[in-house]
């Protein structure tokens, strides 16, 4: 019997109203509903555990205790554009990031284009709606496992 990998995605800033909020760009499917369609698509392969904040702290804390899992998907939402500290943090922890961004965040307003943590993530994934958690995970499951 093969080990699954054990994957968290980290979802920031008002990720908690995907499905409501902004449907022209980020679409009208709940996350909750996108996430329960990952869990059974995967659950022979992969854990997936989610984890939701509008709170700095609370995402830099959820990053630091992240070394249990093989792989961390994070979404800051608007952190991505504005927080040096959970740069900081994904930078301090010794585990595999993947970013993504449900919307293409290079074709957005200016101050949506760079992100803090671009330079410490293994890879980005924008602008393919909600497939970019699918994309990361297959990248993920992909990847030659040295840990958990």
């Amino acid at each position: 019997q093969q080990m699954k990998n054990k994957i968290l995605i980290i979802n920031g800033v008002n990720l908690n109203l995907q499905g409501k909020r902004e449907q022209h760009i980020y679409g009208n499917c709940s996350f909750d509903d996108y996430l329960s369609q990952l869990k059974s698509a995967y659950e022979q392969q992969a854990d997936i555990d989610f984890f939701q904040s509008n709170s700095e702290q609370e995402i830099i804390d959820k990053i630091q205790q992240s070394e249990s899992y093989n792989a961390v998907i994070i979404n800051a939402g608007a952190f991505t554009h504005t927080s040096l500290a959970i740069a900081d943090a994904i930078r301090s922890v010794n585990n595999i990031f993947i970013e993504v961004h449900i919307s293409n965040i290079f074709a957005r307003e200016n101050y949506r284009q760079h992100s803090y943590l671009s330079s410490c993530v293994k890879g980005c994934i924008v602008g393919l709606g909600l497939d970019v958690y699918r994309l990361a995970i297959e990248h993920i499951l992909s990847i030659p496992r040295q840990r958990v």
